[in-house]
């Protein structure tokens, strides 16, 4: 008489019990771009190219300006690398972007300058 009320408790339960099994294993897969995305928050000023690189990863986009003077001359102009995120399955309107800008030290050294997030 005992058991009754116990595996009356289990089969009411089993259900709910399936359906988190799921839910837990989806929430532990992270994707490489979720991956980068989360990384993201460890960007720091004065990085180098190779450093946002291992970070993460090549960028979708870029972008190189000058301001005015010669190309030549070390210390002018910004490069841009964009990053591009979108949520699985939603719309265009949930697409995520980090802008990474890098300073010319000298030539062919660029660092972290600064950088920001649009779509949020």
């Amino acid at each position: 008489m005992r058991r009754l009320p116990i595996l009356v408790l289990l089969a009411a339960l089993l259900p709910s019990l399936a359906w988190l099994a799921p839910a837990s294993a989806q929430s532990g897969a992270v994707t490489p771009k979720r991956q980068a995305e989360r990384n993201a928050v460890d960007l720091k000023q004065g990085m180098t190219i190779e450093e946002v690189q291992q970070l993460l990863g090549k960028p979708q986009r870029t972008a190189l300006r000058s301001n005015g003077a010669a190309s030549s001359v070390a210390g002018q102009g910004t490069l841009q690398w964009t990053y591009v995120w979108n949520s699985a399955g939603m719309s265009s309107s949930s697409e995520r972007t980090l802008s990474v800008d890098f300073a010319a030290k000298a030539a062919d050294q660029w660092l972290v300058n600064g950088w920001g997030w649009n779509g949020y």
